[in-house]
């Protein structure tokens, strides 16, 4: 993870003991889960999703659909809730989108969502908890 300081601070060996390995390696090192395996990817239920590393409030329900990528999809965040970080590995120009509280990473966003916000934050399953209504 980068240097930035956020209000949530712990050291590596602490998000790892934490988080466990799988999580760890999508939250801390910026790993992707493999399309259509994660929980909430086909997932309706109401309520919020939170940041799986410190329970910061995310997405709200309402802001979720079906994008047919394979990861669940969002059209907005909760405001302020998210940092936006250019990524250009994997030779793409993207917009990787990390948890405001503590820095995890959580996905990408897109400007190809289909809702009239035009965004896709494209998130992993496993970077997320979910509170039902």
């Amino acid at each position: 993870m980068d240097s930035k300081t956020y209000p949530i601070q712990k050291t590596e060996a602490e998000w790892l003991e934490l988080l466990g390995e799988e999580k760890y390696q999508i939250l801390r090192k910026k790993g992707t889960e493999r399309p259509f395996t994660g929980t909430y990817n086909i997932h309706n239920e109401r309520g919020r999703y939170q940041c799986a590393a410190c329970q910061a409030l995310l997405f709200e329900s309402e802001a979720k659909f079906d994008s047919g990528c394979g990861w669940p999809a969002f059209d907005r965040a909760v405001e302020g809730s998210i940092e936006y970080i250019k990524d250009s590995s994997y030779g793409m120009l993207r917009t990787e989108i990390l948890c405001s509280n503590c820095g995890s990473h959580l996905g990408h966003v897109f400007n190809d969502g289909p809702t009239p916000t035009g965004q896709r934050y494209c998130v992993n399953s496993l970077s997320m908890g979910f509170v039902e209504e």
